[in-house]
C-alpha cells in the first residue's frame, strides 16, 4: 500500500510539471491577448529586456487604445504592422514616442514582436509588428539603432499566417493595404 501511494504521489508530480513550469512562465513574463477579426494571437511580453517599451505597450492596451484599429501593413515573408490606424485609415493621436530599446539583445526573429517607427530611431510610439520570418537586418547594428523587440508570439502563429497571406492592396497612399480591413477588437494583459 505504501509503495502504491508513492507511485501516486509520483505519478501527480510528473505530470502536474508542465502546469507548474507554464505557471511560472505566466508569472515571470505578461502576457497580450490580442483579439482580432482573424481570431486571436498571445504574445509574451519581455519587460525585463525592453522595460520602456513594454511599459508603453501595456499602456496602451489598458486604455483600449489598440480597440477598432487595424493591421494596416501586410507584407508575405516579412511582417505583419498595425496599431496605429482605424478602418477608416485615420492616425490615432498617440503619446509621445519613447526611446529605442533595440540593443536590448533581442532580435527581429520569426515570431517577435517590435516596435515600428520612422527613420528617426527614437519615434516609436503605438504602432507594432510581428515578424513572419527572421528579419536579422531590423536588429540594431554597430553604429545603427534597430526595431526595438519586446515580446514573442506563444500561441495563434495560425492567425498570424492567416493575416500575412491577406490579398492587399495600395489604399490611400500606402501600400501593403489588406483588401478586407483585419481589426483588432481588444488586447488585454494577463
Amino acid at each position: 500500500m505504501n509503495y502504491t501511494r508513492k507511485m501516486f504521489v509520483t505519478l501527480l508530480m510528473v505530470l502536474s510539471a508542465p502546469s507548474l513550469f507554464a505557471a511560472d512562465r505566466v508569472e515571470s513574463n505578461p502576457l497580450a491577448i490580442i483579439e482580432t477579426s482573424k481570431g486571436t494571437i498571445t504574445l509574451e511580453l519581455y519587460p525585463n529586456e525592453a522595460p520602456v517599451t513594454v511599459a508603453n505597450f501595456v499602456d496602451y492596451a489598458q486604455s483600449n487604445f489598440y480597440r477598432g484599429t487595424i493591421f494596416h501593413r501586410v507584407i508575405k515573408k516579412f511582417m505583419i504592422q498595425g496599431g496605429g490606424y482605424t478602418q477608416q485609415m485615420a492616425e490615432k493621436y498617440t503619446n509621445p514616442p519613447i526611446v529605442n530599446e533595440s540593443g536590448n539583445g533581442l532580435h527581429n526573429d520569426r515570431w517577435t514582436v517590435a516596435m515600428a517607427r520612422t527613420n528617426d530611431p527614437d519615434s516609436a510610439s503605438s504602432q507594432f509588428f510581428i515578424n513572419t520570418k527572421m528579419n536579422a537586418r531590423l536588429d540594431a547594428q554597430a553604429g545603427q539603432p534597430g526595431y526595438a523587440v519586446f515580446g514573442m508570439v506563444v500561441d495563434g502563429f495560425d492567425i498570424v499566417k492567416i493575416i500575412e497571406k491577406s490579398p492587399t492592396m495600395t489604399f490611400d497612399g500606402h501600400q501593403n493595404f489588406p483588401v478586407e480591413p483585419i481589426i483588432i477588437e481588444s488586447i488585454k494583459i494577463k
